[in-house]
């Protein structure tokens, strides 16, 4: 772990390199990884030297710690959940919620949202927070709490991916797991018999009888829709290994029950990026043979997929192959429950992508930036890919579809990926009025650019 004294040092310097950025320039971490899905303006300018905020400071776990929620974390906002699950996991512990990613960093899942099947109980990643420090645009690091002096801020930051600052400090709530995840996955023919179960299974806790620590969904086709339900234990017993030549999503149309260990539970998606490794040929039964393990995991790809991106090699196949064009759409929608059956038979029949992930969540309580209703069910939708479009289609054709689709079902999308609404709705979906607000207060000279010019300017 870290310590205090090593946190306390790279917190002076993070502000030092802040100081060091000229006003009127533009202000960035310096890090060699990301998630966003969306492009940057380019820059030479130097970044925020969060170098030294990558760690664990300190556990805390009371001696009659059970499942309560007293057990926390203090955690470097730059901290990947894979470092924090490693540090956890020996101690009988993990977040309430550890997003799919192994690279996903604790700040960044708060301040760009995260999700997870634990999120139909312990919502997202923020609402577990009780106290974080950020780096302001005004140069100061202030200590935030859901009722001190710096409440406004507290409340306002989850969703504003930098645009108020930066966490150097998040204190979390932990949840005590045993080793052993047992795993049922539940196949429905329709979205609508999906859709009840999710609720019902939310009120309950349970399905026929049987306690539901976990659930999330993959819709195949859309007659072929599985809820995969989790139920936490410390019986042993075989388990199944899907980082070696086992493809986890494809055991969820293969098998009725399975058993994983906890921390392979933890990472299941990650080794494939979901689904998405078929498209570098690591699903390939003699490329995986090759492909080393360690390797076989989400960072990887993405780094593979900006490699595309800077050469232009799939848009050379296309050409090849004479495909007039394609859109990446790769989103995370929520829309509320009841509206889940609806949508996902417009995405059938305007975008086509299969497979997508379900993820039911409940919000504890208003989150301004991401207004969901407390205590509402919501299903996140998750789908990654590119579709076929036909030949000078305007940028954004899919996704602008998406956009308002999601709008008037009444949901939100994650700004981690491309954004095109019109500053106005974007506005009064993603609060604001209160970023506005909470801005004057903490960047009163504007150096962090506004939520709009990251999400949608791309700034």
């Amino acid at each position: 772990m870290k310590g205090w004294g090593s946190h306390a040092e790279a917190v002076d310097a993070l502000a030092a390199s802040y100081q060091a950025i000229a006003p009127g320039d533009p202000v960035r971490l310096a890090k060699r990884t990301s998630n966003l899905f969306r492009p940057r303006s380019g820059t030479d300018a130097p970044g925020l030297d969060v170098s030294g905020l990558d760690g664990v400071i300190a556990v805390n776990i009371p001696a009659d710690s059970t499942a309560d929620g007293s057990a926390t974390a203090d955690v470097q906002g730059m901290c990947t959940y894979e470092a924090l699950v490693d540090e956890l996991l020996p101690l009988g512990y993990i977040p309430q919620v550890v997003p799919q990613l192994r690279t996903i960093t604790l700040g960044g899942a708060v301040t760009g949202l995260g999700i997870e099947s634990t999120s139909f109980r312990s919502g997202l990643p923020h609402e577990s927070v009780v106290e974080m420090d950020v780096l302001t645009g005004g140069g100061e690091v202030v200590s935030a709490t859901p009722d001190g002096d710096h409440a406004d801020l507290f409340h306002a930051f989850p969703n504003s991916y930098g645009s108020l600052g930066y966490a150097t400090r998040l204190r979390i709530r932990l949840e005590k797991v045993p080793g052993f995840v047992n795993l049922r996955h539940v196949r429905f023919d329709d979205a609508t018999s999906a859709a009840k179960t999710i609720g019902d299974i939310v009120e309950a806790g349970s399905y026929e009888g049987t306690r539901v620590d976990a659930i999330d969904g993959t819709a195949f086709e859309p007659g072929e829709i599985y809820l995969t339900l989790a139920a936490f234990t410390e019986e042993e017993a075989p388990t199944s290994d899907y980082a070696g030549q086992q493809i986890y999503y494809r055991s969820i149309q293969e098998r009725d029950t399975d058993t994983l260990t906890m921390y392979d539970y933890l990472w299941r998606w990650d080794t494939d990026w979901f689904w998405c490794s078929g498209a570098f040929g690591a699903q390939n039964t003699w490329v995986r043979r090759v492909w080393p393990r360690r390797f076989r995991r989400s960072d990887v790809y993405h780094r593979l997929l900006a490699l595309d991106a800077r050469i232009g090699f799939s848009g050379v196949l296309d050409r090849v192959k004479r495909i007039p064009g394609h859109e990446k759409v790769i989103q995370d929608i929520e829309v509320p429950l009841e509206a889940l059956p609806e949508f996902l038979s417009w995405f059938d029949a305007e975008i086509g992508m299969r497979p997508v992930w379900l993820c039911p969540l409940r919000a504890t309580q208003v989150w301004p930036i991401y207004p969901l209703r407390p205590g509402e069910t919501y299903v996140n939708v998750g789908f990654w890919g590119q579709v076929q479009v036909p030949a000078g289609s305007p940028p954004g054709l899919l996704n602008r579809r998406i956009e308002e689709k999601v709008h008037a079902l009444g949901g939100h999308k994650s700004l981690y990926s491309e954004a095109f609404y019109d500053e106005e709705t974007f506005d009064q979906m993603y609060g604001g009025d209160v970023l506005a607000s909470v801005r004057a207060r903490y960047d009163p000279d504007g150096r962090l650019s506004t939520l709009y010019e990251k999400a949608v300017r791309n700034s």
